[in-house]
């Protein structure tokens, strides 16, 4: 998925606002939004991956203001709140009378948890909002593969989940469950990044939300890098990902990024349209629900 107009606004306005959670110093701020607009500048053009030019933009943030992890405290306090709304979303999931039903609705779970993310212009979320939106999202959901994708599952020995967020991680444990839940013999690993990234779950947010307790392992990509760039990635978890039968994959980053791959397997989409660009792409309206194999 190739930038458009839009992306623009997004990427200026994320590093922005991230330079101003990293420091405090004025001197650094204007030294960090001045190579940033360099970067922009020599980055964005029709064949770039909006997810690539994050990836850059994120790393020379915290080369020049010397923060490794500008949302630390945010991405606590995601968890923190996810946790206290998980009984209630597996509730919703347990009350489901059969295998494919409570699959769908630990998907549907899953996509309402990609809410939780910051500055993207024209989106904004509350923690208030996600028992409403987990009502509500079967009726917002505007691409529906997901009968397709618990045939796959079932039959699938191997099946990686690509996480997104922190916070949105607590909920990925539901769906992890049911992968299980409907394999017997199937193995679930749960991948996520190596380093801190913008508000993308790393090792310490999934020990933080309980995934290791649920999924068969719990590894990294060996890489900050925003959504999946295989050159990016650690030998270690390309050997998973090319062994993986299914893929499962969440949220914005890795929508845009494996749309530009040849991939070896089936992959589940499941994000929700927070940005004009996504919903564009999948020509659907802002704001709904996609689960989407490719």
């Amino acid at each position: 998925m190739k930038v458009a107009f839009d992306c623009s606004l997004c990427l200026f306005n994320r590093g922005y606002v991230e330079i101003l959670e990293a420091t405090d110093d004025p001197e650094i701020q204007l030294k960090a939004i001045r190579r940033f607009l360099c970067l922009l500048c020599e980055e964005f053009k029709p064949t770039a991956v909006p997810a690539m030019i994050g990836t850059l933009r994120e790393r020379l943030i915290r080369e020049i203001t010397g923060n490794p992890d500008p949302y630390a405290e945010k991405k606590r306090v995601c968890n923190q709140e996810a946790l206290k709304i998980l009984p209630y979303a597996e509730r919703v999931v347990s009350s489901k009378p059969d295998e494919e039903s409570r699959f769908r609705m630990a998907c549907l779970a899953a996509i309402v948890g990609n809410i939780i993310e910051f500055n993207i212009p024209g989106h904004r979320f509350t923690f208030e909002e996600i028992k409403h939106l987990i009502q509500r999202a079967e009726s917002d959901l505007v691409i529906d593969d997901l009968s397709k994708a618990f045939e796959i599952a079932r039959k699938a020995e191997t099946v990686l989940l690509l996480t997104d967020n922190a916070g949105e991680i607590a909920f990925d444990t539901l769906l992890v469950r049911e992968l299980k839940s409907i394999s017997e013999r199937g193995r679930v690993i749960v991948a996520v990044k190596g380093k801190p990234t913008i508000n993308d779950a790393t090792l310490e947010d999934a020990l933080f939300v309980g995934m290791d307790k649920v999924a068969d392992a719990v590894i990294t990509t060996g890489s900050d890098a925003i959504g999946l760039i295989p050159s990016e990635c650690s030998s270690e978890f390309l050997s998973i990902y090319r062994d993986s039968d299914f893929v499962i994959a969440k949220g914005m980053a890795h929508a845009e990024t494996l749309t530009e791959l040849e991939l070896h397997s089936p992959h589940l989409l499941l994000l929700r349209t927070k940005c004009p660009r996504l919903s564009n792409y999948f020509g659907v309206p802002r704001h709904k629900n996609v689960a989407k194999l490719i």
